[in-house]
């Protein structure tokens, strides 16, 4: 057939499918596994010309292999089935002829596990291409077919299922005839790998829609009865902009979103579909994704004025379209309690695209681990733009030379630095990833065009510093205090406080100010009235002046709480100076200084601009911190 005539004819086919028909044509392959997003609807054009939406299993049956002579189906439920009557017919006859050759039952009641189907069905697909048929074979759920295993733990069925596909795979009589054969399966990587590998079969992915399509199905959706009328009745989004804001789903949840409208009569705002999108992917990922949300912006972060600054340069640069200019991704480090997760999670704030946060994706089972990450990367390449954080990045992505988990952890490596360093993505799919022992992570991933840009987070060096940090925290936790109550000891520097520490302080205050200290609040009113006569005509101080910039819709009332202790008043729940000390006096930090230092110095190492640097690392000679480096790790028992 020439080549023109064979584009024109797939012109109305999903690009998916005319990669497949493109690839059958050449002759030289006969077998495709189609993984992706095979459980959606596919569109198709009827004989009249217009548009419908159907089953995979329909498309491959009816529109895409509708021309050939037998289409089977099998699956390991169902067994073999056919989608018409006379080609069942015509197979019970094969049947009876294999029965009487090789003293087998077949015909009362056909087998299900895969050798002897494959056997059954071997003698048939060789029986009627002899005779001049077209065949097409669809093997759905294929993982339960030829799952992916070790070598050593596969089963007898196993070795022999995978045995029968690679025969018919590059059996030079089913290459010429008109044969194909389809294995349909959500995860490649739930397939055997040896199977997979094989250059005799084509791996074809279905993605998930993009705008347009996403566009047209509302359109054909809506065009049916009185829907569109109802839609328009009770949806406050337009029909552009809930195609434009569903990225990430498929046809079926556009579906589920859409019936919930027209059929259930619920109205469609904004947030509901903000809370229905993330509901449905969280769910499609089989919860190992979770959207990052927050109230909180960067102004809630204190001190890292330069890494603050970098990442609301990053946040200005994709409002205005310029994902060009974007790093691949970041590696965030510090020492723990400098604030990595917050800041990166206040970012979410900042930049206007969905940010999500990937959980523990690894499983026990063989392959599902693989198979788990192939879905989560599927869905972030369907929902860009996208920010994905990956917390404690060094345990959860593994490494190249990882071992004693039959290289679960080698393969995930894999996927996640060959998915960082696909640039058709630079600024579309931004790595976060967030680590207080980046050492420990191999260097693959910190490389130029993976984690590209370094930034690294450090305890308050300066009083400044130090100020601002504490009057952020008492922002974040609500604590009804002033900065003149704080105690000395958790400003001038002998000793180091870091922001979790500062937040567990005033929790606690908090904790003591509202259970069972009434009395003491009684008695500390009087001294704090003498204090407010002084500043009647003075208004009461914010917080901090330090982190005066800081969201005012986060800060509590801080001055009206001033105010009334400065009138003599008591207030239920305020923190007084003596609770503050009380409760600094009594506080024991957890102690691990020298993981705290090795975790610093590994920061220090990885930062890749000078002025995010602390002045008292700025200068040190990099064969000075090395040396340091491996010292701690004796001490503390690393090698």
């Amino acid at each position: 057939m020439p080549q023109t005539t064979i584009e024109s004819g797939l012109a109305h086919y999903p690009e998916w499918a005319q990669q497949l028909a493109r690839k059958y044509f050449t002759k030289t392959i006969n077998q495709f596994n189609l993984h992706g997003n095979v459980r959606d609807l596919v569109p198709t054009e009827l004989e009249d010309g217009t548009k419908d939406y159907v089953s995979l299993r329909s498309f491959l049956a009816e529109d895409l292999f509708a021309g050939r002579d037998v289409v089977l189906f099998y699956d390991r439920a169902d067994g073999i089935h056919f989608i018409d009557m006379e080609s069942k017919k015509d197979f019970n006859r094969a049947i009876s002829g294999y029965d009487t050759i090789f003293g087998t039952e077949y015909a009362k009641k056909l087998p299900k596990d895969p050798v002897r189907v494959f056997a059954l069905l071997d003698n048939y697909f060789r029986l009627r291409l002899h005779d001049g048929k077209r065949i097409a074979c669809i093997i759905d759920y294929a993982e339960t077919i030829v799952p992916m295993a070790e070598a050593s733990s596969y089963s007898a069925e196993d070795r022999g299922a995978v045995v029968y596909l690679q025969k018919w795979s590059h059996d030079s009589f089913l290459l010429q005839s008109d044969f194909t054969l389809t294995l349909i399966s959500e995860n490649l990587t739930d397939l055997n790998r040896q199977f997979i590998q094989s250059p005799y079969n084509a791996e074809i992915e279905l993605p998930l829609p993009e705008a347009d399509l996403r566009e047209a199905y509302i359109d054909w959706f809506l065009s049916r009865g009185k829907r569109k009328e109802q839609f328009e009745k009770l949806s406050d989004v337009e029909t552009f902009t809930l195609a434009q804001n569903t990225a990430g789903l498929g046809y079926v949840q556009l579906r589920t979103i859409l019936a919930d409208v027209v059929e259930n009569e619920a109205r469609l705002t904004y947030d509901a579909l903000s809370d229905k999108k993330k509901e449905l992917i969280e769910a499609e990922a089989y919860g190992l994704l979770e959207f990052v949300e927050t109230d909180y912006n960067l102004d809630m972060v204190a001190g890292h004025t330069e890494a603050k600054t970098h990442l609301r340069n990053a946040a200005e640069a994709i409002k205005k379209g310029r994902p060009d200019v974007m790093p691949m991704g970041y590696l965030i480090s510090g020492p723990v309690g400098t604030g990595k997760t917050f800041m990166i999670t206040t970012f979410a704030g900042e930049i206007g695209i969905p940010m999500v946060k990937l959980k523990n994706f690894r499983s026990q089972w063989q392959g599902v681990t693989e198979g788990n990450l192939e879905k989560i990367l599927s869905l972030l390449r369907a929902m860009n733009p996208v920010a994905v954080m990956i917390d404690e990045a060094d345990a959860a992505l593994g490494s190249r030379h990882s071992s004693g988990d039959s290289g679960v952890s080698n393969r995930v490596f894999g996927q996640i630095a060959q998915a960082m360093s696909d640039t058709r993505y630079r600024g579309k799919i931004i790595w976060f990833l967030v680590t207080a022992r980046p050492d420990l992570m191999p260097v693959d991933l910190k490389r130029q065009g993976r984690a590209e840009e370094h930034l690294a987070l450090f305890y308050p060096s300066t009083r400044k510093d130090r100020e601002e940090l504490l009057s952020v925290m008492m922002r974040k936790t609500k604590t009804n205090a002033r900065m003149e109550d704080m105690p000395e000891t958790l400003l001038d520097g002998e000793r180091t406080y870091s922001g979790a520490d500062m937040e567990a302080l005033l929790t606690r205050a908090k904790f003591r100010a509202t259970t069972g200290n009434e009395e003491e609040a009684k008695a500390h009113a009087p001294l704090e009235a003498e204090k407010g006569k002084g500043k009647e005509d003075a208004a009461e101080p914010a917080p901090s002046t330090t982190a005066a910039s800081a969201d005012s819709a986060h800060a509590p009332a801080a001055s009206t709480n001033g105010e009334a202790r400065a009138a003599g008043e008591t207030v239920t729940g305020a923190v007084t100076k003596a609770i503050m000390k009380e409760v600094v006096d009594d506080f024991i930090p957890p102690s691990y200084p020298l993981q705290v230092e090795l975790q610093t110095l590994a920061a220090v190492m990885e930062c890749t601009s000078r002025s995010m640097l602390p002045e008292k690392f700025r200068n040190l000679e990099r064969e000075q911190v090395v040396r340091r480096i491996a010292e701690l790790k004796r001490l503390i028992g690393e090698r």
